[in-house]
C-alpha cells in the first residue's frame, strides 16, 4: 500500500470525451443490480437505560460512565474522563457477537467533553489468541470538538481465531475526556457472486497474470469465491511486511502469509511478495542501536542495520522460497525532488544505497527462483520514473541483480492518461527488464474535499474509461508486462477508504457487493455485449446471445458498421490500406480462448513469413455460423453480415519480415455452433492457418 500524490489530469480532451461518450452508453446498458437486502443490525449502545450497557474501561484508572452532559440521539451518552494514556477508552466484549468471516460495519458518534477543544479520536478492535494481542484500525483519525457531533465509521472482518474480541475508542494522544453514542454494528448479507461472467484471469490469459492484493478476510466465503474465479495471482497487502512478519526482533508471525500462501497454492496461483524493505510499516526497533536509542550514521549502526536487513530477509524469504514468484525488494526508495533521486529514509540516512544492493544480493540468495523487484508510485511521471530509471542502471551496472521495475498505478479518474502510461511503461525497455503493475486502482475522486456514500454513475463511467486505457497499453506491452495487479479485491475493502481522508472509496472493479463494475466490463471489451447489457448481477448469469455494436470501441477508432440484419448478407471487399505492402506469405493462428453461454473470446496471431515487412495490413474471414464481433482491441473491426475486416491500430501496423508477428483480440456472441474461419487473407493474401 504506498502514498498516492495528487496531479492534475493532463490528458487530451477530444480523446477523453469520446471515450466517456461511448461509456457512458455502457453503463446506461448494464442492467441495475437487484436491491440488496437490508443491513442486519446485531447490537446498539444508546444509553438511555442509564447503564454502560457492557461497556468498560481499557486502563485502570479512567472512569467510563453515563453522562447527560451532553447526548446525539435522546438525553444520554457514555462519557469517559481521568484518561492518563490515549489508549484509556471505552471498550466492549463483542467476541460472542461477532461471527467469523463476517464483515461488519462499525460506527459510533463521538464529541469531545466540555472544555476538552478539539481532539482525534480514532475507533480499533483489539484480538487475542492463547496469549498474544493485535491491534487493528477501523477508523483512522478523525478530529471531534466540544461543539458538535462526529460519526466514525468503518468495516472489519475478524478472519481469525480469537479468544477475546473487543472493539474500542481511544485518543490519538493526549488524554482529554470525550463522550461517545449510538454505537452500532451491522452487516450487510453478501450477495453471490457472478459465476456466468467471463473469469478476468481467463480473457487475460494470453497477455499477463492478473492479481489482487488480500489480506486473510478475502479468503473467505463469497470474497474467497471471486478471489478464486477472476485472477491467478495474490499479493499479501499487509500481512508480509515487515510490522507483521517480525514485529519484535527475532519473534516472527507468519499465521496470516501462511494463509495466503496456502489459498495461492490451492488454486494455482502465482504469489507476489511484498516487501522486504520499505520506509513505512517497518517496527522501530530495526532503527535503533545496540542500545536501544535511536541510530545516528555510525560505521557500527551501518553494520548492525544491514545485519538486521539480510536476517530478516533470509527468514522470510527462505520459508517461501518455493511459493513466490516475484518479490518486490525494495519498496519506494526514490523521491525526485532530491538532486540525486533518493529517498533520504532511515534506511538510506544510515546506509546509503548499501541497503538496496543487500536486500538484493540476500534476496537473489535465498529466493533464486523468484523474479526480484524494485516497486515506486507515480512512475507516469516524467522525473519521478528519470530518477528510478537512472537508479536501476546504476545497480545493474554494478551486478545488483534487479529482474524488473514494478510500478503501482495508482491513480484517479481523470490521472494519469493512457499516454503517460505508455511513456512510462517505454522508459524502461531498453534496460531489458521485466515490468509488472503491482498496486493498480482508480479512485473516484480527484480531491480531499469530495465525498459520497455511493458513487455517482458519471464516476463510475469515467472510472471505467481510465481503467480501459490502462488496460490498452498493458496489452500493447504484453511483451514486457509480466503481471498486473490491482491493489485489492473488491470495494468493500480498501486502503483508499482512509487515505488520503476518511471516506468511502470506490477504486476496483467489483463493488462493495462483490458485483461487476462498469470498469469491469470496459477492461474485458465487453462492456456491452448485447442489446440487454451485460448479464445480470446474479449467480448464474451469462451474456445474452443477441448482439449489438459495442458503445466502448477505442475513440481512435473509425466507426464500423453495424452487423447486417442477415448473416448471409455479402460486403464489397475494403480496398487493401494506402502504401500498405502485399504479403508474399503468411500464417494465421486463430485461437478461441475463453467461451461462455453466448459468447467467446477469440485471439489472432499473423506471422509474416515473407522476406518483405508488412506495413499497414487488414485482415479478413467470414464466420460460417452467424458470429458477430461486438469488440476489439489492439486492432479496429468492421463487419457487414459473416464477412470480418480487421485493421491493424495505430502502432503495431509493420509486421517484420521472416517470422514478424501481430496480435490483435476480439469478443464476439455465438450460438449454437461457433466453428472458426475456414479462410484468412492479409492485404489480399490467403495465408496459411496454423
Amino acid at each position: 500500500m504506498s502514498t498516492l500524490t495528487s496531479r492534475a489530469g493532463r490528458f487530451t480532451l477530444g480523446i477523453l470525451m469520446l471515450t466517456l461518450s461511448a461509456l457512458a452508453v455502457v453503463v446506461a446498458s448494464i442492467p441495475t443490480p437487484s436491491r440488496a437486502a437490508d443491513p442486519v443490525t446485531v447490537l446498539t449502545s444508546g444509553f438511555e437505560d442509564g447503564t454502560v450497557q457492557g461497556w468498560a474501561r481499557r486502563g485502570t484508572v479512567e472512569t467510563v460512565a453515563v453522562s447527560t452532559a451532553a447526548a446525539h440521539g435522546g438525553t444520554s451518552s457514555l462519557l469517559t474522563t481521568g484518561r492518563t494514556a490515549a489508549w484509556n477508552g471505552p471498550s466492549k466484549d463483542l467476541l460472542a457477537t461477532v461471527t467469523k468471516g463476517t464483515r461488519y460495519t462499525y460506527s459510533v458518534w463521538a464529541r469531545a467533553a466540555a472544555g476538552a477543544g478539539s481532539v482525534q479520536v480514532r475507533m480499533s478492535v483489539e484480538r487475542r489468541w492463547q496469549g498474544t494481542a493485535s491491534y487493528e484500525q477501523v477508523v483512522n483519525s478523525t478530529t471531534v470538538s466540544e461543539s458538535g457531533w462526529t460519526q466514525l465509521t468503518g468495516g472489519y472482518t475478524l478472519a481469525n481465531d480469537a479468544d477475546f474480541f473487543a472493539v474500542y475508542v481511544e485518543t490519538v494522544s493526549g488524554t482529554a475526556s470525550f463522550h461517545i453514542d449510538d454505537f452500532t454494528l451491522s452487516y450487510q448479507p453478501p450477495d453471490p457472486i457472478q459465476t456466468g461472467i467471463p473469469s478476468l484471469k481467463t480473457v487475460f490469459a494470453n497477455d499477463f497474470p492478473i492479481g489482487a492484493a488480500v489480506g486473510r478476510p478475502q479468503l473467505l466465503g463469497e470474497r474467497g469465491q471471486l478471489l478464486a474465479k477472476h485472477f491467478n495471482s495474490v499479493t499479501a497487502g499487509n500481512a508480509m511486511k515487515w510490522d507483521t512478519i517480525q514485529p519484535v526482533e527475532g519473534t516472527f508471525n507468519y499465521t496470516d502469509a501462511d494463509a495466503i500462501v496456502a489459498f495461492a497454492r490451492a488454486n494455482a496461483m502465482k504469489v507476489r511478495g511484498h516487501t522486504f524493505v520499505w520506509h513505512n510499516q517497518t517496527p522501530a526497533w530495526v532503527f535503533n542501536d545496540a542500545n536501544g536509542q535511536p541510530m545516528t550514521a555510525t560505521a557500527a549502526n551501518k553494520t548492525l542495520l544491514l545485519a538486521r536487513l539480510e536476517a530478516h530477509i533470509r527468514a522470510l524469504g527462505a520459508r517461501y522460497a518455493a511459493d513466490i514468484s516475484a518479490w518486490d525488494v525494495v519498496n519506494e526508495v526514490i523521491d525526485e525532488n532530491q538532486s540525486d533521486g533518493l529517498r533520504r529514509s532511515t534506511w538510506y540516512n544510515i546506509t546509503g544505497l548499501d541497503y538496496i544492493r543487500t536486500a538484493f544480493r540476500v534476496a537473489r540468495q535465498v529466493a533464486p527462483n523468484a523474479k526480484l523487484f524494485i516497486n515506486d508510485y507515480n512512475t507516469n511521471v516524467t522525473t519521478k520514473r528519470d530518477k528510478l530509471y537512472d537508479l536501476v542502471a546504476l545497480l545493474k551496472a554494478e551486478g545488483v541483480p534487479i529482474d524488473g521495475v514494478g510500478h503501482q498505478q495508482h491513480g484517479n479518474i481523470s490521472w494519469p492518461t493512457g499516454a503517460e502510461t505508455d511513456a512510462m511503461i517505454a522508459k524502461f525497455i531498453p534496460l531489458g527488464v521485466e515490468q509488472q503493475i503491482t498496486e493498480m486502482d482508480t479512485s473516484i475522486y480527484t480531491s480531499s474535499s469530495e465525498s459520497f456514500t455511493t458513487p455517482p454513475a458519471d464516476r463510475l463511467t469515467s472510472q471505467a474509461a481510465r481503467y480501459k486505457a490502462w488496460f490498452d497499453v498493458y496489452r500493447k506491452y504484453k511483451a514486457n508486462i509480466t503481471s498486473v495487479t490491482l491493489w485489492g479485491l473488491a470495494d468493500d475493502e480498501t486502503w483508499l477508504d482512509s487515505y488520503p481522508v476518511s471516506r468511502k472509496d470506490f477504486p476496483l472493479l467489483f463493488d462493495v457487493q462483490l458485483q461487476a463494475k462498469p470498469a469491469y466490463w470496459a477492461i474485458i471489451g465487453s462492456a456491452s455485449p448485447t442489446a440487454s447489457g451485460p448479464p445480470s448481477p446474479s449467480a448464474s448469469a451469462s451474456p445474452s446471445a443477441s448482439p449489438s455494436p459495442s458503445a466502448s470501441r477505442s475513440p481512435s477508432a473509425s466507426p464500423s458498421p453495424s452487423p447486417s440484419a442477415s448473416p448471409s448478407a455479402s460486403a464489397s471487399p475494403s480496398p487493401v490500406p494506402s502504401g500498405s505492402t502485399i504479403p508474399s506469405g503468411c500464417r494465421v493462428k486463430y485461437t478461441v480462448t475463453n467461451q461462455w453461454n453466448s459468447g467467446f473470446q477469440g485471439d489472432v496471431v499473423i506471422t509474416n513469413a515473407g522476406a518483405v515487412a508488412v506495413n499497414g495490413w487488414q485482415l479478413r474471414w467470414t464466420f460460417a455460423n452467424g458470429q458477430v464481433i461486438n469488440q476489439s482491441w489492439s486492432s479496429t473491426y468492421a463487419q457487414s453480415g459473416a464477412n470480418v475486416t480487421i485493421t491493424n491500430a495505430s502502432w503495431n501496423g509493420t509486421i517484420a519480415a521472416n517470422g514478424g508477428t501481430a496480435s490483435f483480440g476480439f469478443l464476439s456472441s455465438w450460438s449454437g455452433t461457433n466453428a472458426k474461419p475456414a479462410t484468412f487473407t492479409l492485404n489480399g493474401t490467403v495465408c496459411a492457418i496454423v
